[in-house]
């Protein structure tokens, strides 16, 4: 076992002292919600940039690839300037959803290069220009564009034309749990010497102002270099700097003065260092060399093409001789773990490059952690909300989550908060490096400070009320199998918790939306943003409803997982079996719901078309099949669950209670079609497509003129592009087409589009369904692939063809350049740039380029699954119930 595994098996809960100290700032605290103390409830004005430097916030606290303990109440990060900038770097810099021409951007360059599970070692870069960054340049040129237009970025106002910027590298390594190293390293990539000050940063997260708050810390200087940090929880910490380099001392406290023109309890406030540094304010900064912020000001003057380097540490207790010839030991010693962990995780065979991609991969996943504290309750009261009637304040139903926990952001500049589904794929990547830190994500939104008292699931920080993709369970499954590969045995304890709380939320589903209880589901956007013809959040325009094929696909999904997962249980106590029985019954009725032959009116499967559509339905009683192709046809497919037989008596007794039920009642016998006929090996199967629906969807997922791009599957056919579907009502019109990059809709704040480009969770899911389908049909069962090339495949080289596609956005071609970096020259060509990795929301359509959020290492770190599961596999060794839950 190599020395990260050992500290893995230390730290098998969440708390553990390994994991004591880790990534867990944010990057953007501003603009959040939780921040939010405006009438209007506008967030990204209330609280935007330009007050965030000055400006004590309530609930977390964000920097520049920086660290904190488990509860944020002790920070470090570092702070840079280069002379030149209007105020200190120390955090980065985007717009707001309003000022983005495609929504929310991060304007700054930051890499996530590695990181071990434990966070034993770290590194992390920033690429800081040499020239005054130009903010308000980023601002006037976005404002400029349109939904058409490119955005406008940092590369491209020429700051760092010539070289002239900085790589500031920043490493992590532990030597033991409390004692926390930083080395940072700056190279100095222009043609003439620079100067860069660089000011690693510790500060306490203000927990002492507000109501109830907490005694306040202290900091002081303990002698020269040394900063000692006095909490009442946390205890005692020396932060050890180089003895000949000057101390800063502040408060982290709001400048009223600056802000809102009030009085300041204390000339010290939270910009102090700043002013201090950035304007020569003497007065900024506290002569007693005391506060509750502190910063170490180093002045480096870096050669052309050189380097220069700054070490702290952060201990607590005494360390003799902190920077001396042992820091380096350490680093060096961290490293060569790091390495060893990796090169044990990457398949056989694994080439240079992909090993690259693996690890960044992972390593971007482990760095979107973030501390995530928000109490509803006390927020809605902060608003002067009625505790009894909360009506008219965001959120005002959810007054009970309570979040004080670790958890893993999609992104932890443009979603620093958790999303449902995000999270559930982000638990299932987890799972290749830390299956314990995968499990406590799946369970903690199902847990009492989260789960509402009804059984919904909180979707996102914006409206904790709106619905996601209920993946919670697969996630589940599929952790729990990764636990049995790597430990010899499943965890049935987990595996229990989760279930009964999926209960709750299975609950919610089927009495919340299913209005009509006709097994037909209306869940609302699900996490698809403006994939849909209208916002199917809000009221539609024509009056009615909508019967949504991948609302129902998902709970047909949902049926599945929690039948699998309660016939695993049934080995623990009989009673699950009686579930079992339950939840087939439900996707039996579910099944026979999407297809109710001759009742054109209600039904989603288009037998003309040979796909699946939502319906509309008009408050007269008419109903219109709204026909686009999209994903919202495709997840039916995903609806597909293939069931081992077990060697005893159990799954005997099980399905003929099924076919007992089916009996009863023909209206479900359809469903049962696929699971009454054995598959290879004696596999049992419930789908909601039969062979020939099945054949019918594929040939159009497989076409590249529709769904099949060179980079995955697609979100919206190409036979949009020129056939854009139409609707209107009272005299406007509603159009969808694809559009393989941006959106030129603000449906959804604008900063999403599921109208063309590849999204890395649903091709996963579709790669999971077509590995079932081979379990089930075998190597008889071929198809085109491409559709109409001649070319003939399994199922399982299908979804091995679709995993190749996704894996080659970020390899190098033949011709040397990575698709996920499209025109950008500097990433293609430049060796400070071309390996450094960027996990996006998702790709365009047609070229592969990254688009959306940039640092989206969440559920994009999906395609190390899928390198690991298909680079350790063949066709022969794949056993559904083990590789893909």
């Amino acid at each position: 076992m190599d020395a990260e595994r050992e500290r893995l098996a230390q730290s098998a809960a969440p708390d553990a002292p390994w994991r004591r100290w880790g990534p867990y700032l944010s990057e953007r605290q501003w603009g959040t919600v939780r921040e939010d103390y405006s009438v209007t409830g506008e967030a990204w004005d209330y609280l935007p940039h330009d007050h965030a430097r000055s400006r004590a916030y309530r609930w977390g606290e964000d920097g520049l690839g920086g660290v904190s303990d488990d509860k944020q109440r002790l920070c470090l990060s570092p702070a840079l300037w280069n002379g030149r900038d209007p105020i200190l770097k120390e955090r980065p810099f985007g717009l707001t959803n309003g000022e983005g021409n495609h929504g929310e951007d991060v304007k700054d360059y930051y890499f996530y290069l590695d990181s071990t599970p434990t966070h034993s070692y770290m590194r992390y870069l920033y690429k800081y220009p040499q020239a005054a960054f130009p903010y308000n340049d980023l601002v006037a040129a976005n404002a400029a564009r349109g939904g058409h237009d490119y955005e406008y970025e940092l590369l491209d106002t020429g700051v760092f034309a010539g070289d002239r910027y900085f790589d500031v590298f920043v490493e992590y390594a532990k030597a033991a749990p409390d004692d926390l190293l930083m080395l940072v390293t700056v190279a100095n990539r222009g043609p003439e010497a620079a100067t860069l000050h660089v000011l690693p940063t510790l500060w306490f997260r203000n927990t002492w102002s507000w109501g109830g708050g907490t005694a306040k810390p202290a900091m002081r200087a303990a002698g020269p270099g040394v900063v000692q940090a006095d909490h009442r929880e946390l205890g005692t910490y020396r932060l050890h700097c180089a003895a000949d380099v000057p101390l800063l001392f502040t408060e982290n406290e709001t400048n009223k003065e600056r802000l809102f023109g009030g009085r300041n309890a204390t000339p010290y406030v939270k910009d102090g260092i700043g002013r201090h540094v950035v304007n020569g304010e003497g007065g900024a900064v506290s002569p007693d060399l005391a506060g509750t912020k502190a910063a170490a000001h180093h002045t480096l003057t870096v050669p052309a093409g050189g380097e220069a380097t700054v070490r702290v540490r952060l201990a607590a207790g005494d360390v003799p001789d902190p920077l001396g010839p042992g820091f380096d030991e350490v680093i060096a010693a961290r490293r060569a773990e790091a390495d060893a962990f990796y090169a044990a995780l990457a398949p056989r065979d694994t080439g240079q490059d992909a090993a690259l991609v693996l690890r960044q991969a992972l390593s971007g996943l482990l760095w979107s952690k973030q501390y995530y504290c928000f109490d509803v309750e006390t927020w809605l009261a902060e608003h002067g909300a009625d505790p009894w009637n909360r009506t008219g304040q965001r959120n005002h139903a959810w007054y009970d989550l309570s979040a004080d926990d670790i958890l893993v952001m999609p992104d932890k500049w443009e979603y620093p908060w958790f999303a449902a589904w995000d999270q559930a794929f982000h638990a299932v990547a987890l799972a290749m490096v830390d299956v314990d830190l995968a499990k406590h994500q799946v369970e903690v939104l199902l847990g009492d400070r989260y789960l509402h008292a009804s059984g919904q699931v909180p979707a996102y920080e914006w409206a904790f009320g709106d619905v996601n993709p209920p993946v919670q369970a697969w996630a589940a499954r599929f952790i729990n199998s990764m636990d049995r590969r790597l430990d010899g045995h499943s965890d049935p304890d987990f595996l229990e918790r989760v279930f009964q709380k999926l209960l709750l939320n299975f609950t919610w589903w089927v009495n919340r939306k299913d209005p009509d209880g006709r097994n037909v589901f209306q869940g609302g956007f699900l996490g698809l943003d403006n994939i849909g013809v209208f916002d199917r959040s809000a009221a539609l325009p024509t009056g009615g409803s909508l019967d949504q094929a991948d609302g129902t696909a998902w709970m047909a999904f949902y049926t599945q997982t929690m039948l699998q997962m309660a016939a695993e249980l049934s080995d623990r106590a009989p009673a699950y079996e009686d579930l079992a029985v339950r939840f087939a019954q439900h996707f039996l009725r579910i099944s026979a719901s999407t297809d109710r032959i001759g009742e054109v009116k209600e039904e989603m499967w288009d037998e003309a078309d040979g796909f699946f559509y939502d319906v509309l339905r008009l408050p007269d009683g008419e109903a219109t099949r709204l026909r686009v192709r999209s994903l919202v046809g495709l997840l039916p497919l995903c609806a597909t669950t293939v069931f081992t037989p077990r060697p005893d008596e159990r799954d005997a007794r099980l399905y003929n209670r099924i076919r007992e039920f089916a009996r009863r009642h023909p209206s479900v016998a359809e469903g049962m079609s696929a699971a009454d006929r054995p598959g290879v090996g004696g596999q049992r199967m419930l789908s909601l497509l039969d062979e020939r629906k099945l054949r019918r969807v594929l040939a159009r997922m497989l076409d590249e003129n529709e769904f099949l791009s060179p980079y995955g599957i697609r979100s919206l056919s190409r036979h949009h592009a020129e056939h854009p579907y139409s609707f209107r009502v009272a005299g406007r019109e509603y159009r969808v087409a694809y559009l393989p990059a941006e959106s030129d809709s603000r449906m959804f704040g604008g900063n999403s589009n599921w109208r063309g480009p590849v999204w890395f969770p649903v091709n996963a899911l579709i790669i999971r369904a077509l590995l079932h389908l081979y379990a089930f049909y075998g190597d008889d069962f071929t198809v085109e692939c491409p559709t109409g090339s001649g070319n003939r495949m399994t199922l399982y080289e299908v979804g091995q063809e679709i995993s190749d596609r996704l894996v080659r956005l970020f390899l190098r071609g033949p011709d040397g350049r990575r698709p996920v970096y499209g025109g950008q020259r500097i990433f293609q060509e430049d060796p400070h740039w071309r390996d450094l990795i960027q996990f996006h929301e998702y790709f365009h359509g047609d070229d592969g380029a990254g688009l959306g959020a940039g640092h989206q290492t969440g559920w994009t770190a999906l395609v190390a699954v899928l390198m690991i599961i298909y680079g350790r596999l063949s066709p022969a060794d794949f056993r559904p119930d083990e590789h893909l839950g």
